[in-house]
């Protein structure tokens, strides 16, 4: 399994947050994909909606009865990282053709450093659908920072309370996200590769990676590189595998958050293709990626990203795309 990740690469440490749910690894397809941006529609346009500002960090996630569930911040007075919230949800039962009006299944009332919106997990056993979001992250006239979780076990209809996780994980601040959290499956050989975030520029404007023989309980530095074929201006990128195929988007720029692309791999993330599909060239932020397996030939067909896309500013909107893997064939 390869994980894409959010952090802070600091002198000593990694601060890692799961950013995107990745399939098991399969036997490689031997048809060349050739992905085409099939359809797109936008599902937040921030500061025309109610007591909603702007709307950032979106997740999208299947679920086993075959919806999809789309997320975003609803942030209530301003653009910014602290404040108020509610966390926004939209569901779609035909594979992103349509989908559900705006819910908003947390609210944090008036809180001055307000939630901030984790990872999604799905529990493929249960079939449960797991939200998990931070409050008092920037401890901003707060404490201690919390890490909470809400629950849907009918498909994204109905949310359980909020449930604080701090007894179990401590109440020290950190981002569990924004992406989708992982069920245990590891690559064929029993690693993951986690590609996280360079936040501070270190040795170069491109992602770091980092692959971990033990479940993620350690990422030994000797296995740290640099991979400077994924360009990056310091954003929470997106990636998932399926069918053998890594699939990864991000704002291919090294001085801005524009050019949201999509690049796949056939070796693990080790290479890219030379290929690339431009989604978006304007301005692009936070992206996530997600994919339906039923089985079915149209779902082997297709993958969704879900990102942050403006004319201007890259939070104007959050957009939905489907792309066909082989549609440009």
């Amino acid at each position: 399994m390869a994980l894409a990740l959010e952090s802070n690469l600091k002198t000593g440490s990694v601060l890692a947050t799961v950013l995107s749910l990745l399939l098991p690894a399969v036997i490689v397809c031997s048809v060349t994909i050739k992905p085409l941006l099939f359809e797109e529609q936008l599902l937040w346009v921030s500061g025309v909606e109610g007591e909603v500002n702007t709307y950032r960090i979106p997740l999208v996630t299947f679920t086993p009865a075959g919806s999809l569930l789309a997320f975003a911040e609803g942030r209530k007075s301003s653009s910014g990282d602290v404040g108020a919230k509610f966390i926004a949800m939209r569901r779609s039962t035909d594979k992103g053709s349509t989908w559900s009006p705006t819910s908003f299944i947390v609210d944090d009332g008036l809180d001055q450093d307000g939630l901030n919106l984790g990872s999604v997990v799905v529990d493929q056993e249960v079939g449960s659908v797991i939200l998990i979001y931070t409050s008092c992250f920037h401890l901003y006239n707060c404490q201690p920072a919390s890490t909470l979780m809400v629950e849907s076990k009918d498909d994204g209809l109905s949310w359980s309370s909020p449930r604080n996780l701090s007894v179990q994980l401590g109440v020290k601040n950190f981002a569990p996200g924004p992406g989708s959290g992982i069920q245990p499956f590891e690559m064929t050989d029993g690693s993951i590769i986690i590609n996280v975030r360079n936040q501070n520029n270190y040795h170069c404007r491109c992602r770091v990676v980092v692959r971990s023989w033990d479940g993620g309980m350690s990422l030994p530095i000797d296995d740290l590189y640099f991979d400077y074929e994924l360009v990056d201006p310091v954003v929470a990128a997106g990636a998932f595998q399926k069918e053998g195929i890594l699939f990864f988007t991000n704002p291919s720029n090294a001085q801005q958050r524009i050019n949201l692309t999509l690049r796949w791999s056939v070796t693990d993330g080790n290479s890219w293709e030379k290929e690339a599909l431009q989604i978006w060239p304007g301005p692009s932020g936070y992206s996530c990626i997600t994919s339906l397996d039923s089985g079915s030939a149209d779902d082997r067909r297709h993958i969704f990203v879900i990102y942050e896309k403006g004319q201007k500013d890259y939070d104007e909107t959050v957009s939905f795309a489907k792309i066909h893997l082989y549609g440009g064939r």
